[in-house]
């Protein structure tokens, strides 16, 4: 098959969605479909097209940015072009130009699947309010006329009231999450590295933003650290996120409990980010909302189990491998519980790679996907 994919950013990009949207692409570019990826130019330096692991990449100049989007004046000609060239279109959302896309495919009779990763939540002042009300608008009239939905968990799509009235069309799939084996060596070297050898470990990872909760976990450090002095806090991400200034707002947090946090920045490399999660006993995700974060998935499969928020999406990687903890959200204390929890009984919550694969299998997500385009196309 051919099939057109669009999305806002791809490849260098990394945040989950771009994750998920390069390992489905290069997954089925190996299993001979043709894939064609229409994202943004986001950094000026980038190739306008490129090859990547079988995947042809083509990148739009971007006029400004809006928020966590960027305007792309020539997509619509673009995915003109291209729509008449493929036999299916694929959109990853959130993304402004989602209805674009499905209009167009109508056009040239092509149909659109939409993988959504979560319905748009913005930060609440009223520039990006009215930012989240326009694109949740036009991301609503995209899913009207898309033919198929994926969505992460049945778990997501039957809480969330975006989706409420496509639920005809959805098809529960969960992401393909690829990590490499942690070498246990390595994970024991780095820690001795960062004088971490006599500490207890919590992990957590990704963009500084309101979404995440990362304040609830900054406010339950000191709790955890009257249980468990050694404790450390070890963050894996991007601080200085240039569309939110979350990091601002809680930056007197960090600054009081600096000598119990360490900040290693944003790992790419995916071995490193194996050791990482590794390295801790612990992975925290205190998100105040989630579509499916697969930082889980990544720290059970690298044997490292998960203390997260019970809220629709986010519970579901504890629910189905009982590798970790739920815990009430938007709630330091019970955040602190679950953590001290964890870490005291970590052996009960433990599960071997094995039983995480039985689960979680890349290659029957694509089967999955595979079933999706062909009857589309058909």
């Amino acid at each position: 098959m051919k099939i057109l994919v669009t999305l806002t950013y791809y490849y260098p990009h990394w945040t989950g969605l771009t994750a998920y949207a390069k390992r489905l692409a290069e997954g089925l570019a190996q299993r001979g479909h043709e894939i064609t990826v229409l994202t943004s130019q986001f950094e000026s330096y980038l190739a306008r097209e490129e090859m990547c692991n079988g995947v042809r990449i083509l990148r739009l100049p971007t006029l400004a940015r809006m928020s966590r989007g960027v305007l792309m004046p020539q997509f619509i000609g673009a995915v003109n072009e291209l729509a008449q060239a493929n036999d299916v279109l694929h959109v990853h959302t959130p993304m402004l130009e989602t209805n674009l896309v499905t209009r167009i495919g109508l056009l040239h009779g092509k149909k659109t699947l939409i993988t959504h990763h979560g319905d748009l939540v913005m930060p609440n002042n009223p520039r990006d309010q009215f930012i989240e009300r326009v694109t949740t608008a036009l991301m609503t009239q995209g899913e009207r006329e898309a033919a198929r939905i994926t969505v992460h968990s049945c778990d997501y799509a039957d809480h969330s009231k975006f989706l409420a009235p496509f639920r005809a069309k959805l098809d529960c799939i969960y992401p393909p999450v690829e990590i490499p084996h942690p070498n246990a060596h390595q994970v024991a070297q780095w820690r001795a590295e960062l004088g971490l050898t006599q500490s207890k470990l919590v992990g957590f990872a990704g963009r500084f933003v309101e979404e995440k909760g990362f304040d609830y976990l900054l406010q339950a450090i000191p709790l955890v650290r009257a249980k468990i002095p050694n404790v450390k806090f070890v963050y894996a991400g991007e601080i200085n996120v240039v569309y939110e200034h979350f990091f601002d707002k809680w930056k007197h947090l960090i600054d009081q409990e600096r000598e119990s946090i360490v900040t290693l920045g944003l790992i790419r490399d995916p071995q490193q980010l194996a050791k990482f999660y590794a390295m801790n006993d612990v992975f925290a995700l205190p998100s105040r909302t989630d579509c499916f974060p697969s930082v889980q998935i990544e720290a059970l499969l690298s044997g490292t189990p998960v203390v997260a928020t019970n809220i629709p999406g986010a519970r579901e990687v504890v629910r189905v491998t009982g590798m970790g903890k739920l815990v009430t959200p938007r709630d330091p204390l019970a955040l602190a519980n679950g953590l001290i929890e964890v870490m005291n009984n970590r052996e009960v919550y433990l599960k071997s790679r094995a039983e995480i694969r039985q689960v979680f299998n890349t290659e029957r997500t694509l089967d999955e996907y595979e079933k999706v385009f062909e009857a589309l196309v058909s």
